[in-house]
């Protein structure tokens, strides 16, 4: 079952199921866990950029995304401008995704601690390999030294470092297109800021 988390439960909304079905259709190419994220950057203009699903969160639709705290900038960012849309698009299945929504940024310094122990949980879901990268260099800091990014270990059992970030986006609205049947459905959750409203489609 690709994509990990709670990938395959509680499948409430009809958008969902469409995901599960393409990630599960794409899941031997590395690539179909990636898709763009873009956000409002400084001064109202576009961000963009690559990141990797990290699966659903628990008993939600929300989708998750690790990042580095210390990308002071883009966290900034997100927590003042939290709107987002995925584009994702499945290279043998011809479908793509855009999912727009509202993102929330669950970092260690959230007084939240169902947020808290979220951002744990994601982290042990999280290889140890995946991890390891907020141990290295800053992001956009040139690495001066490869040994010390070699030398970087890091305990299985321990909890969150400072630097990792949980990103998650909680879908308001679904646009899906698949390319090979012509077909395209619109899905959209009627009661906004409520996880457990509805969703309408049409085409």
């Amino acid at each position: 079952m690709a994509g990990g988390g709670a990938a395959a439960s509680a499948l409430s909304s009809p958008w969902r199921a469409l995901l599960q079905r393409a990630l599960d259709a794409n899941a031997h190419l590395k690539h179909s866990t990636f898709f763009q994220l873009a956000t409002v950057g400084g001064g109202g203009r576009p961000a963009n950029r690559t990141v990797v699903f990290r699966g659903f969160q628990e008993h939600s639709d929300k989708i998750q995304i690790n990042t580095d705290a210390r990308s002071n900038k883009v966290i900034g960012e997100i927590k003042e401008w939290p709107l987002g849309e995925i584009c994702w698009y499945f290279t043998d299945s011809w479908e793509q995704f855009r999912i727009s929504g509202i993102i929330d940024v669950m970092d260690g310094s959230s007084p939240d601690p169902a947020k808290l122990q979220q951002r744990e949980r994601a982290w042990f879901a999280s290889s140890v390999k995946s991890r390891l990268q907020c141990l290295g260099p800053s992001p956009g800091v040139p690495v001066a030294n490869d040994d010390h990014v070699k030398d970087v270990h890091i305990d299985p059992s321990a909890g969150p470092v400072d630097a990792y970030c949980l990103l998650t986006l909680d879908p308001e609205k679904v646009d899906y297109v698949n390319l090979k049947s012509n077909q395209r459905l619109m899905f959209t959750r009627t009661q906004e800021g409520d996880e457990s409203g509805d969703w309408m489609a049409r085409k």
